[in-house]
């Protein structure tokens, strides 16, 4: 064999070499890891659906090492508690919605101003945008990561009193509202007493008349089986919930470089597929809640339009708040989203 063949060779096979020693290394800094993702409803409620395809995107892309323990049913405990636990690291992640997390970041509170958006493609200019990733970027100097948007849509009002078709028939209603500052002074604004409560207490204050009615998308009231404990269903679309979905940095300041793709590409993946699922399944949850006996009231243009001027002072309220330029960047994209 000659000279030129034999430097051929020794350059082939070292570029081998280099090649496997790559693959080894990158293959080394994939650990073999568990997961916990809390979920607060059941594994078939689109909350459920959306962490089910971050599971098996993780598992994938990882070759199996990395493996998401799915703990549906508020086993870990209620929204509060999820987010104490991912700070403190005993609790790898969850989808947040941002309404809980507003105890923590309190510009979150921004996103629970009622009546804030008319349509997902608002609600999409905002969460995919700068103004989303301005929220997620406030997240790690109070110990948790956002990684992408996900989303539990607009919520609707129930109770087992009265129709609801405008504003006074709220008037004296006991609501059970999310432990957040917005949602008790706009619902109290609207004449309801608002009673915070974790959600997994839900269901029992309702059956034992505790709580009059409650707030929650359509997906929320038939999975949790509010249909049971509540007769009527007025279609406000008050507030839209984002979500978020959040991974605790104890943890995430522990993957390698390789890891932390894995995740933040599955979790960008998972998004599209949670938010998209939550859309195309919301009509057939609210057919099915008919089909329960549910009374279905429509709220007219005009009503909404009372309910919001009602609200306006604690839109004020808060808006003054947050302070600075988010308030108004946030208003911007809505506005740029509903030009033709």
């Amino acid at each position: 064999m000659n000279k030129i063949k034999l430097k051929a060779l020794a350059a082939s096979m070292l570029g081998a070499l280099l090649v496997a020693g790559t693959t080894c290394t990158m293959a080394a800094e994939v650990k073999e890891r568990t997961i916990k993702y809390a979920v607060i409803y059941d594994i078939k409620h689109p909350h459920g659906l959306g962490a089910q395809k971050f599971a098996d995107l993780v598992a994938q892309r990882s070759g199996n090492k990395m493996k998401v323990k799915i703990y549906p049913n508020a086993t870990l405990g209620g929204e509060v508690a999820i987010i104490s636990s991912m700070q403190g690291g005993t609790v790898e992640m969850s989808a947040m919605a941002t309404s809980q997390l507003v105890g923590v970041i309190k510009d979150f509170a921004a996103l629970d101003l009622p009546f804030l958006f008319n349509s997902e493609k608002e609600v999409d200019r905002v969460v995919d945008g700068p103004v989303g990733k301005m929220f997620l970027d406030k997240m790690p100097e109070k110990g948790l990561i956002g990684l992408s948007w996900f989303e539990h849509g607009f919520r609707n009002l129930t109770n087992s009193r009265r129709p609801v078709t405008k504003l006074e028939d709220i008037q004296g209603l006991k609501i059970r509202v999310e432990q957040n500052a917005v949602a008790i002074d706009a619902w109290n604004a609207l004449g309801a007493n608002a009673v915070p409560m974790p959600f997994p207490e839900l269901y029992t204050a309702l059956e034992q008349k505790a709580v009059d009615g409650q707030e929650n998308p359509y997906s929320t009231v038939d999975s949790a089986k509010f249909f049971e404990v509540q007769k009527y269903l007025s279609v406000t679309n008050h507030k839209y919930s984002p979500l978020i979905l959040t991974l605790s940095k104890k943890f995430w300041d522990q993957l390698s470089g390789d890891e932390k793709k894995i995740i933040q590409d599955a979790a960008t993946e998972a998004a599209v597929y949670q938010r998209k699922a939550n859309r195309d399944l919301n009509e057939q949850y609210l057919q099915s809640l008919k089909k329960t006996g549910m009374q279905v009231n429509e709220v007219s243009a005009a009503e909404v339009e009372r309910m919001r001027t009602k609200v306006q002072p604690v839109v004020d309220k808060y808006s003054r708040q947050i302070g600075g330029t988010l308030v108004k960047d946030l208003y911007g994209e809505i506005e740029k989203a509903r030009k033709p």
